[in-house]
Protein backbone atom coordinates (compact mmCIF):
# COMPACT_ATOMS: atom_id res chain seq x y z
CA UNK A 1 0.00 0.00 0.00
CA UNK A 2 1.43 3.55 -0.52
CA UNK A 3 2.37 5.93 1.68
CA UNK A 4 1.63 8.91 2.48
CA UNK A 5 4.97 10.42 2.51
CA UNK A 6 8.74 9.33 2.08
CA UNK A 7 11.79 11.22 2.92
CA UNK A 8 14.70 9.19 1.20
CA UNK A 9 18.71 9.42 1.77
CA UNK A 10 18.36 11.66 4.96
CA UNK A 11 21.13 12.06 7.55
CA UNK A 12 19.87 11.30 11.45
CA UNK A 13 21.50 13.51 14.14
CA UNK A 14 22.56 10.37 15.53
CA UNK A 15 24.77 10.20 12.75
CA UNK A 16 22.98 7.53 10.69
CA UNK A 17 23.22 8.50 6.86
CA UNK A 18 21.24 7.30 3.74
CA UNK A 19 17.92 6.77 5.65
CA UNK A 20 14.41 6.77 4.70
CA UNK A 21 11.43 7.96 6.74
CA UNK A 22 7.94 6.70 5.61
CA UNK A 23 4.86 8.51 6.88
CA UNK A 24 1.55 7.08 6.69
CA UNK A 25 -1.62 8.24 8.63
CA UNK A 26 0.45 11.24 10.42
CA UNK A 27 2.85 8.45 11.88
CA UNK A 28 6.01 6.94 11.10
CA UNK A 29 6.13 3.85 9.76
CA UNK A 30 9.30 3.19 8.88
CA UNK A 31 13.20 4.24 9.31
CA UNK A 32 15.61 2.53 7.45
CA UNK A 33 17.88 2.26 4.49
CA UNK A 34 16.43 1.59 1.22
CA UNK A 35 12.91 1.55 2.10
CA UNK A 36 10.97 -0.32 -1.06
CA UNK A 37 7.75 1.66 -0.83
CA UNK A 38 5.80 3.87 -2.60
CA UNK A 39 4.39 7.30 -1.94
CA UNK A 40 2.09 10.22 -2.64
CA UNK A 41 4.56 12.67 -1.60
CA UNK A 42 8.72 12.31 -1.94
CA UNK A 43 10.97 14.19 -0.54
CA UNK A 44 14.88 13.62 -1.50
CA UNK A 45 17.06 14.73 1.58
CA UNK A 46 20.09 14.73 -0.19
CA UNK A 47 21.50 13.57 2.65
CA UNK A 48 20.92 16.48 4.63
CA UNK A 49 20.17 16.25 8.16
CA UNK A 50 16.39 15.72 9.59
CA UNK A 51 15.99 16.25 12.91
CA UNK A 52 12.92 15.69 15.31
CA UNK A 53 11.39 19.58 15.40
CA UNK A 54 12.67 21.87 17.79
CA UNK A 55 11.71 22.21 21.31
CA UNK A 56 11.67 25.72 23.43
CA UNK A 57 11.14 24.94 26.81
CA UNK A 58 10.96 28.39 28.31
CA UNK A 59 9.18 31.13 26.49
CA UNK A 60 7.46 34.31 27.78
CA UNK A 61 4.63 34.36 24.73
CA UNK A 62 2.38 37.07 26.54
CA UNK A 63 5.30 40.07 26.11
CA UNK A 64 6.70 38.66 22.92
CA UNK A 65 6.67 41.06 20.31
CA UNK A 66 5.55 43.74 22.53
CA UNK A 67 9.36 45.69 22.08
CA UNK A 68 8.85 49.87 22.35
CA UNK A 69 5.29 49.05 24.34
CA UNK A 70 5.56 52.13 26.55
CA UNK A 71 9.02 52.13 26.54
CA UNK A 72 12.52 50.48 25.97
CA UNK A 73 14.28 49.16 28.86
CA UNK A 74 17.28 50.84 28.61
CA UNK A 75 19.19 49.59 31.53
CA UNK A 76 19.10 46.11 30.15
CA UNK A 77 18.72 44.86 33.88
CA UNK A 78 16.34 42.11 34.16
CA UNK A 79 14.70 44.60 36.98
CA UNK A 80 13.76 47.46 34.95
CA UNK A 81 12.60 44.53 32.54
CA UNK A 82 10.47 43.94 35.06
CA UNK A 83 9.31 47.10 35.95
CA UNK A 84 8.86 47.90 32.11
CA UNK A 85 6.04 44.91 32.02
CA UNK A 86 4.56 46.12 35.14
CA UNK A 87 3.89 49.59 33.25
CA UNK A 88 2.90 47.29 30.12
CA UNK A 89 0.03 44.91 31.52
CA UNK A 90 -2.55 47.81 32.54
CA UNK A 91 -2.20 48.63 28.94
CA UNK A 92 -2.47 44.71 27.64
CA UNK A 93 -6.02 43.26 25.74
CA UNK A 94 -6.73 39.81 25.22
CA UNK A 95 -6.73 40.75 21.34
CA UNK A 96 -3.66 42.49 20.92
CA UNK A 97 -1.85 39.34 23.24
CA UNK A 98 -3.66 36.58 20.80
CA UNK A 99 -2.08 38.56 17.59
CA UNK A 100 1.13 38.98 19.02
CA UNK A 101 1.20 35.47 20.05
CA UNK A 102 0.04 33.88 16.83
CA UNK A 103 2.67 36.07 14.52
CA UNK A 104 4.97 34.66 17.08
CA UNK A 105 4.02 31.03 16.51
CA UNK A 106 3.92 31.52 12.57
CA UNK A 107 7.80 32.46 12.76
CA UNK A 108 8.31 29.54 15.48
CA UNK A 109 7.02 26.92 12.40
CA UNK A 110 8.90 28.25 9.86
CA UNK A 111 11.97 27.85 12.09
CA UNK A 112 10.82 24.19 12.75
CA UNK A 113 9.67 24.78 16.57
CA UNK A 114 6.63 22.95 17.44
CA UNK A 115 6.79 22.58 20.99
CA UNK A 116 6.51 25.60 23.60
CA UNK A 117 6.27 26.15 27.03
CA UNK A 118 5.45 29.97 28.01
CA UNK A 119 5.13 31.30 31.31
CA UNK A 120 1.94 33.27 31.48
CA UNK A 121 1.97 36.19 34.04
CA UNK A 122 -0.78 35.58 36.38
CA UNK A 123 -0.31 38.87 38.88
CA UNK A 124 -3.21 41.03 36.98
CA UNK A 125 -6.48 40.32 38.47
CA UNK A 126 -7.92 40.80 35.09
CA UNK A 127 -5.90 37.72 33.74
CA UNK A 128 -6.48 38.59 30.47
CA UNK A 129 -2.94 36.56 29.73
CA UNK A 130 -3.86 33.67 31.05
CA UNK A 131 -7.55 33.38 28.86
CA UNK A 132 -5.77 35.01 26.15
CA UNK A 133 -3.00 32.24 26.04
CA UNK A 134 -5.58 29.51 26.55
CA UNK A 135 -7.64 30.70 23.19
CA UNK A 136 -3.85 30.72 21.67
CA UNK A 137 -3.04 26.97 22.69
CA UNK A 138 -6.39 25.91 21.58
CA UNK A 139 -5.65 27.65 18.00
CA UNK A 140 -2.62 26.45 17.39
CA UNK A 141 -2.89 22.80 18.66
CA UNK A 142 -2.50 21.72 15.29
CA UNK A 143 1.06 22.56 14.31
CA UNK A 144 2.57 23.68 17.80
CA UNK A 145 2.43 21.77 21.11
CA UNK A 146 1.55 24.98 23.89
CA UNK A 147 2.14 24.41 27.99
CA UNK A 148 1.18 27.02 30.08
CA UNK A 149 2.79 27.43 33.07
CA UNK A 150 1.12 29.74 35.85
CA UNK A 151 4.21 32.47 36.60
CA UNK A 152 3.59 35.29 39.49
CA UNK A 153 6.34 37.75 37.94
CA UNK A 154 5.66 40.03 41.07
CA UNK A 155 6.16 37.12 43.43
CA UNK A 156 3.67 34.39 44.60
CA UNK A 157 3.37 36.58 48.24
CA UNK A 158 4.75 39.74 47.19
CA UNK A 159 1.58 40.61 45.05
CA UNK A 160 -1.40 41.35 46.60
CA UNK A 161 -4.08 38.54 45.31
CA UNK A 162 -0.61 36.23 43.51
CA UNK A 163 -2.05 33.53 45.92
CA UNK A 164 -5.70 33.21 44.62
CA UNK A 165 -4.44 34.05 40.79
CA UNK A 166 -2.47 31.46 40.56
CA UNK A 167 -5.32 28.79 41.25
CA UNK A 168 -7.53 31.20 39.51
CA UNK A 169 -5.03 30.07 36.34
CA UNK A 170 -4.75 26.38 37.02
CA UNK A 171 -8.81 26.31 37.73
CA UNK A 172 -8.85 28.27 33.84
CA UNK A 173 -6.47 25.07 32.51
CA UNK A 174 -3.26 26.39 32.90
CA UNK A 175 -1.31 23.17 33.40
CA UNK A 176 2.03 24.11 35.34
CA UNK A 177 2.85 25.45 38.38
CA UNK A 178 5.27 28.67 38.29
CA UNK A 179 7.43 30.70 40.75
CA UNK A 180 9.57 33.36 41.49
CA UNK A 181 11.42 32.93 44.84
CA UNK A 182 14.89 35.44 44.58
CA UNK A 183 12.05 38.11 43.66
CA UNK A 184 9.85 37.95 47.36
CA UNK A 185 11.38 40.46 49.64
CA UNK A 186 12.83 37.82 52.18
CA UNK A 187 14.89 34.48 51.38
CA UNK A 188 12.89 33.30 53.78
CA UNK A 189 9.65 34.22 52.17
CA UNK A 190 11.13 33.05 48.78
CA UNK A 191 11.98 29.56 51.01
CA UNK A 192 8.02 29.61 51.58
CA UNK A 193 6.87 30.37 48.34
CA UNK A 194 8.81 27.08 46.76
CA UNK A 195 7.23 25.08 49.24
CA UNK A 196 3.84 26.13 49.10
CA UNK A 197 4.07 25.97 45.15
CA UNK A 198 5.62 22.54 45.23
CA UNK A 199 2.53 21.84 47.71
CA UNK A 200 0.07 23.24 45.01
CA UNK A 201 1.79 20.55 42.13
CA UNK A 202 1.96 17.53 44.43
CA UNK A 203 -2.27 18.08 45.29
CA UNK A 204 -3.14 18.74 41.73
CA UNK A 205 -0.94 16.46 39.98
CA UNK A 206 0.66 19.13 38.16
CA UNK A 207 4.18 19.75 37.08
CA UNK A 208 6.11 22.82 38.30
CA UNK A 209 8.60 25.00 36.47
CA UNK A 210 10.16 27.85 38.57
CA UNK A 211 12.25 31.03 37.85
CA UNK A 212 15.20 30.18 40.38
CA UNK A 213 17.89 31.89 41.63
CA UNK A 214 17.86 34.34 38.48
CA UNK A 215 20.15 36.89 39.83
CA UNK A 216 24.44 37.48 40.46
CA UNK A 217 23.76 36.82 44.06
CA UNK A 218 25.75 33.52 45.29
CA UNK A 219 23.48 33.43 48.28
CA UNK A 220 20.27 33.26 46.75
CA UNK A 221 19.71 29.58 46.99
CA UNK A 222 16.32 28.28 46.57
CA UNK A 223 17.10 26.03 44.05
CA UNK A 224 18.53 23.96 47.04
CA UNK A 225 14.94 23.93 48.49
CA UNK A 226 13.35 22.93 44.88
CA UNK A 227 15.53 20.00 45.11
CA UNK A 228 14.43 19.07 48.38
CA UNK A 229 10.90 19.64 47.80
CA UNK A 230 11.44 17.71 44.54
CA UNK A 231 12.69 14.86 46.57
CA UNK A 232 9.67 15.28 48.97
CA UNK A 233 7.20 15.10 46.95
CA UNK A 234 8.81 12.31 44.66
CA UNK A 235 8.31 14.97 41.99
CA UNK A 236 11.40 13.97 40.13
CA UNK A 237 11.80 14.66 36.11
CA UNK A 238 8.34 16.42 36.54
CA UNK A 239 10.13 19.41 38.35
CA UNK A 240 12.28 22.07 36.84
CA UNK A 241 14.85 24.58 37.97
CA UNK A 242 14.69 27.61 35.24
CA UNK A 243 17.76 30.29 34.84
CA UNK A 244 19.74 29.30 37.94
CA UNK A 245 22.42 31.77 36.99
CA UNK A 246 23.29 32.50 40.75
CA UNK A 247 25.57 29.26 40.48
CA UNK A 248 27.96 31.54 38.22
CA UNK A 249 28.52 33.25 41.12
CA UNK A 250 28.50 30.31 43.70
CA UNK A 251 32.27 29.32 45.12
CA UNK A 252 32.83 25.83 43.68
CA UNK A 253 33.17 24.10 46.60
CA UNK A 254 29.06 24.86 47.30
CA UNK A 255 28.37 24.71 43.65
CA UNK A 256 29.61 20.65 43.92
CA UNK A 257 27.65 19.99 46.70
CA UNK A 258 24.54 21.62 45.14
CA UNK A 259 25.02 19.92 41.45
CA UNK A 260 25.11 16.41 43.41
CA UNK A 261 22.03 17.42 45.08
CA UNK A 262 20.43 18.47 42.25
CA UNK A 263 21.56 14.96 39.92
CA UNK A 264 20.11 12.86 43.05
CA UNK A 265 16.66 14.84 43.16
CA UNK A 266 15.77 13.85 39.66
CA UNK A 267 14.36 17.25 38.53
CA UNK A 268 15.88 19.64 34.95
CA UNK A 269 17.33 22.47 34.81
CA UNK A 270 16.79 24.87 31.71
CA UNK A 271 19.04 27.37 30.47
CA UNK A 272 18.52 30.43 28.58
CA UNK A 273 21.87 31.68 27.35
CA UNK A 274 20.65 34.68 24.86
CA UNK A 275 18.58 36.43 27.61
CA UNK A 276 21.15 35.37 30.87
CA UNK A 277 24.49 36.70 29.43
CA UNK A 278 21.74 39.88 28.56
CA UNK A 279 20.68 40.29 31.89
CA UNK A 280 23.32 39.30 34.50
CA UNK A 281 26.64 40.52 35.50
CA UNK A 282 25.02 44.21 34.57
CA UNK A 283 26.92 45.35 37.68
CA UNK A 284 30.02 43.69 37.50
CA UNK A 285 32.84 46.24 35.62
CA UNK A 286 35.72 44.10 35.14
CA UNK A 287 36.05 40.87 35.46
CA UNK A 288 32.42 40.30 33.91
CA UNK A 289 30.57 37.35 34.82
CA UNK A 290 29.38 35.28 31.62
CA UNK A 291 25.84 35.42 33.20
CA UNK A 292 24.96 31.51 32.63
CA UNK A 293 24.51 28.67 34.91
CA UNK A 294 26.92 25.85 34.95
CA UNK A 295 25.80 23.87 31.98
CA UNK A 296 28.98 21.64 31.32
CA UNK A 297 28.99 20.60 35.10
CA UNK A 298 25.13 19.88 35.65
CA UNK A 299 25.49 17.69 32.50
CA UNK A 300 28.49 15.62 33.29
CA UNK A 301 26.71 15.05 36.63
CA UNK A 302 23.54 13.13 34.50
CA UNK A 303 21.22 16.53 35.00
CA UNK A 304 19.16 17.16 32.05
CA UNK A 305 19.68 20.26 30.73
CA UNK A 306 17.78 21.94 28.11
CA UNK A 307 18.01 25.53 26.48
CA UNK A 308 15.20 28.13 26.08
CA UNK A 309 14.71 30.92 23.94
CA UNK A 310 12.72 33.02 26.78
CA UNK A 311 12.16 36.08 24.62
CA UNK A 312 12.05 37.53 21.78
CA UNK A 313 11.32 41.59 20.94
CA UNK A 314 9.62 42.23 24.74
CA UNK A 315 11.24 44.40 28.23
CA UNK A 316 13.96 41.96 28.51
CA UNK A 317 15.45 41.44 25.03
CA UNK A 318 15.55 43.52 22.07
CA UNK A 319 16.34 40.25 19.68
CA UNK A 320 15.04 37.15 18.84
CA UNK A 321 13.94 35.20 16.15
CA UNK A 322 12.34 31.78 17.31
CA UNK A 323 15.27 30.09 15.72
CA UNK A 324 16.61 27.58 18.52
CA UNK A 325 19.83 27.06 16.90
CA UNK A 326 20.79 30.46 17.78
CA UNK A 327 20.13 29.47 21.51
CA UNK A 328 22.30 26.22 20.90
CA UNK A 329 25.00 28.20 19.10
CA UNK A 330 25.11 30.95 22.06
CA UNK A 331 25.48 28.45 24.50
CA UNK A 332 28.50 26.65 23.03
CA UNK A 333 30.18 30.33 22.94
CA UNK A 334 29.27 31.19 26.79
CA UNK A 335 29.20 27.78 28.43
CA UNK A 336 32.70 27.41 26.17
CA UNK A 337 31.64 24.11 25.27
CA UNK A 338 33.52 23.60 21.55
CA UNK A 339 34.17 20.16 21.52
CA UNK A 340 32.11 18.06 18.75
CA UNK A 341 30.27 16.45 21.51
CA UNK A 342 29.54 19.23 23.83
CA UNK A 343 28.24 21.22 20.34
CA UNK A 344 26.26 17.63 19.91
CA UNK A 345 24.65 18.52 23.48
CA UNK A 346 23.72 21.55 22.63
CA UNK A 347 22.16 20.68 19.99
CA UNK A 348 20.41 17.43 22.14
CA UNK A 349 19.12 20.78 24.50
CA UNK A 350 16.78 22.21 22.12
CA UNK A 351 15.32 19.06 20.84
CA UNK A 352 15.37 15.48 22.43
CA UNK A 353 16.59 17.03 26.38
CA UNK A 354 13.88 19.79 26.01
CA UNK A 355 11.39 17.64 24.82
CA UNK A 356 12.09 15.42 27.97
CA UNK A 357 11.82 18.19 29.75
CA UNK A 358 8.24 19.05 28.72
CA UNK A 359 7.34 15.71 29.01
CA UNK A 360 6.69 15.14 25.13
CA UNK A 361 5.14 11.68 23.97
CA UNK A 362 5.76 10.84 20.61
CA UNK A 363 8.44 12.61 20.06
CA UNK A 364 11.99 11.84 17.65
CA UNK A 365 12.22 10.01 14.83
CA UNK A 366 11.36 6.84 15.08
CA UNK A 367 8.83 3.79 13.93
CA UNK A 368 5.29 4.32 16.14
CA UNK A 369 6.19 7.99 16.88
CA UNK A 370 4.34 11.29 15.11
CA UNK A 371 5.55 12.56 11.88
CA UNK A 372 6.97 15.74 13.24
CA UNK A 373 9.92 17.13 11.80
CA UNK A 374 12.27 19.17 10.27
CA UNK A 375 15.11 18.70 7.28
CA UNK A 376 18.17 21.57 7.69
CA UNK A 377 20.49 22.65 5.08
CA UNK A 378 23.19 20.95 7.22
CA UNK A 379 24.83 17.79 7.54
CA UNK A 380 25.19 17.10 10.89
CA UNK A 381 24.06 18.40 13.98
CA UNK A 382 27.31 20.05 14.98
CA UNK A 383 27.31 21.31 11.54
CA UNK A 384 23.63 22.75 12.32
CA UNK A 385 24.69 24.51 15.27
CA UNK A 386 27.61 26.22 13.55
CA UNK A 387 25.30 27.15 10.60
CA UNK A 388 22.02 27.77 11.93
CA UNK A 389 20.93 26.57 8.59
CA UNK A 390 18.03 27.06 6.45
CA UNK A 391 14.77 24.99 7.63
CA UNK A 392 14.10 23.54 3.80
CA UNK A 393 11.05 21.02 4.92
CA UNK A 394 8.71 20.87 7.91
CA UNK A 395 6.42 18.46 9.06
CA UNK A 396 4.05 17.74 11.03
CA UNK A 397 1.88 15.02 11.68
CA UNK A 398 2.95 13.70 8.04
CA UNK A 399 2.44 17.29 6.48
CA UNK A 400 4.17 19.72 5.03
CA UNK A 401 3.63 22.91 7.32
CA UNK A 402 6.76 25.16 6.05
CA UNK A 403 9.02 25.25 3.11
CA UNK A 404 11.96 27.77 2.51
CA UNK A 405 14.34 27.27 -0.15
CA UNK A 406 17.98 26.20 0.19
CA UNK A 407 20.59 29.20 1.22
CA UNK A 408 22.91 29.48 -2.11
CA UNK A 409 25.25 32.50 -3.10
CA UNK A 410 26.19 32.96 -6.49
CA UNK A 411 29.23 34.76 -7.21
CA UNK A 412 31.14 36.28 -10.11
CA UNK A 413 34.73 36.09 -9.45
CA UNK A 414 37.27 34.98 -11.97
CA UNK A 415 39.13 31.81 -10.84
CA UNK A 416 37.16 31.20 -8.18
CA UNK A 417 33.72 28.86 -7.26
CA UNK A 418 30.60 30.22 -8.62
CA UNK A 419 28.31 29.11 -6.08
CA UNK A 420 28.59 29.39 -1.75
CA UNK A 421 26.71 26.69 -0.46
CA UNK A 422 26.94 27.03 3.85
CA UNK A 423 26.52 23.39 4.21
CA UNK A 424 28.63 22.48 1.18
CA UNK A 425 32.15 22.70 3.19
CA UNK A 426 33.68 19.75 5.05
CA UNK A 427 31.50 18.91 8.24
CA UNK A 428 33.65 18.84 11.46
CA UNK A 429 34.78 15.29 12.72
CA UNK A 430 32.48 13.64 14.87
CA UNK A 431 35.28 13.22 17.07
Amino acid sequence: MPLDLIVRNATLPDARTGIDIGVAGGMIVAVEPGLDAEAATVIDAEGQLLSPPFVDPHFHMDATLSLGIPRINRSGTLLEGIALWGELKPLLTHEAVVERALRYCDLAVAQGLLAIRSHVDVSDPRLITVDALLEVRARVAPYIELQLVAFPQDGYFRSPGATDLLRAALDRGVEIVGGIPHFERTMGAGTASVEALFRIAADRGLPVDIHCDETDDPLSRHVETMAAETQRFGLGGRATASHVTSMHSMDNAYAAKLIALIASSGMNVIANPLINITLQGRHDTYPKRRGLTRVPELLAAGVPVALGQDCTLDPWYSLGSADMLEVAHMAVHVAQMTAPEAMRACFEAVTTTGARVMGLTGYGIEVGNRADFVLLQARNAVEAVRLKPTRLVVVKAGRVIAATPARRTALFLDARPALVDPASYAPVPSS
